[in-house]
């Protein structure tokens, strides 16, 4: 008898913060969705933990008025466990406003948006198609 997954997952920051969600929440991302889909084989579905190595800190420094992206953990700007922290409470805002109508505006930090643009093209796993 196959044992039933379990109703939580462990999303893992790269820099080793942890979040508990739901299963159902984390599906809205289509990456988080495949990674921990029991047909695929993948470690994550079995543990149910899973690790962004891919969502990292991005700084970006203004120098002589040319803006400069630089990947890395400086001691000066946001973490990768802050940009995944905002994920995870996008994922339980989305599932509360599923159905409704009028949704207000999820409060976001300016200097996030950058990163959160970046971690959501990459959880939301579009596959691209061959055709």
């Amino acid at each position: 008898m196959a044992k039933m997954p379990s109703e939580y997952v462990t999303l893992v920051s790269s820099d080793g913060f942890e979040f508990v969600v739901r299963r159902e929440s984390a599906y809205v991302a289509g990456t988080i969705k495949r990674m921990l889909d029991p047909s695929s084989n993948f470690a994550e579905a079995v543990s149910g933990r899973c690790v962004f190595e891919n969502i990292k800190y991005v700084n970006i420094v203004v120098v002589d008025e040319i803006s400069l992206m630089r990947s890395g953990y400086p001691a000066d700007g946001f973490a990768s466990g802050v940009v995944l922290e905002k994920v995870c409470e996008y994922l339980y805002y989305n599932e509360k406003h599923r159905n409704a109508k009028d949704v207000p505006d999820m409060d976001i930090p300016p200097e996030l948006c950058l990163e959160l643009l970046m971690a959501a093209d990459y959880l939301n796993g579009g596959v691209p198609s061959l055709a």
